[in-house]
């Protein structure tokens, strides 16, 4: 199997998965009839449920899955729904994934508590399940993301942030959920604590190289996927363009940082910007820094079981880091 599709990789914990769908859509079940009605549309456009994937994998690798592990794929489900909630409501987006956003259909106010309503939901199953390490591990994970989001937005503001910052900045808002995932997995089979930490140390080194990877598919390295220059535009500080920054004189720096802040609607601009990153060997660094997290992934891996678990473990690393949208 050179390049393993999504069944392939799921071949393990085939049974999990189909069992665990109709316990997502039980978790969502609300007396209040238009609630119901947002929640069966969010259930309806769901996505590859990749999440749910590191949950059980983590758990077959160290030991059975139980109930318990899905609580935990249902949890880290829900939560990572009810910020792809609030964050269109953040961005002012109205499609994910092809499909009219939340606050499109249903405005803002509406996306905002149903946001609420989804995470609320996932930390309840942890307490009526009395999953306390679940909880811990989900609610460290919810307070990291909104660190890395709010400092995300209070350094866009000079657009001139060093790499460490960067770093600090995906590890918390991208790469904590992924590790959650793991982490949750893990204490799902296990109470090995050194192990437990393991699975996080690998979620979070996957979820970096993920986050690298997006900011390579803004500069359309990819026969598909989204338009590029989309972070430009949205001003977003990524590694290949940090990067080109720091390699450059002060005069060409003040320029391009000019261009992002105030002609960051401009094709032309946009363009320019592209082009600058593209001559730096800015996505040559990115994506050997990208690779550099994939090894270290993989080498926490080796110090876990081997098995069939583990084998698609290894595929679904290089299923989202190989991705072209």
């Amino acid at each position: 199997m050179d390049h393993p599709t999504l069944k392939d990789i799921q071949k393990p914990i085939k049974e999990e998965l189909s069992q665990f769908e109709s316990y997502f859509k039980q978790s969502l079940k609300s007396k209040v009839a238009l609630l119901d009605k947002i929640m069966y549309y969010i259930v309806q456009r769901k996505g590859k449920q990749v999440r749910p994937m590191f949950v059980f994998l983590s758990a077959k690798i160290l030991g059975d899955t139980s109930e318990v592990t899905n609580v935990a794929a249902a949890m880290i489900e829900l939560l990572h729904t009810a910020t792809l909630v609030h964050d269109d409501v953040v961005d002012d987006s109205f499609e994910r994934r092809g499909f009219f956003s939340i606050n499109a259909l249903w405005k803002n106010k509406i996306a905002v508590l149903v946001g609420d309503y989804l995470l609320s939901q996932g930390l309840l199953i942890a307490v009526k399940n009395k999953q306390f390490k679940l909880l811990e591990i989900l609610t460290d994970a919810v307070r990291e993301m909104s660190e890395g989001e709010l400092l995300q937005i209070e350094k866009a503001r000079k657009l001139d942030i060093k790499e460490s910052v960067y770093f600090d900045i995906i590890r918390q808002k991208t790469a904590s959920l992924i590790a959650a995932s793991c982490g949750v997995g893990a204490a799902s089979v296990t109470d090995n604590e050194e192990n437990i930490q393991l699975m996080r140390q690998f979620g979070e080194y996957v979820g970096i190289a993920f986050q690298i990877k997006d900011d390579l598919l803004d500069y359309g390295e990819a026969k598909i996927g989204k338009p590029t220059g989309i972070d430009i535009k949205e001003k977003k500080m990524t590694l290949p363009l940090i990067f080109a920054l720091q390699q450059t004189d002060k005069a060409t720096k003040s320029k391009i940082i000019g261009l992002i802040k105030s002609k960051n609607e401009d094709p032309k601009a946009i363009a320019q910007v592209l082009d600058f990153v593209r001559g730096s060997g800015g996505l040559q660094y990115a994506q050997t820094t990208m690779e550099s997290y994939i090894l270290k992934a993989n080498e926490v891996l080796d110090l876990l079981p081997s098995g069939a678990a583990m084998d698609s473990m290894r595929h679904l690393v290089s299923y989202v880091t190989q991705r072209d949208k």
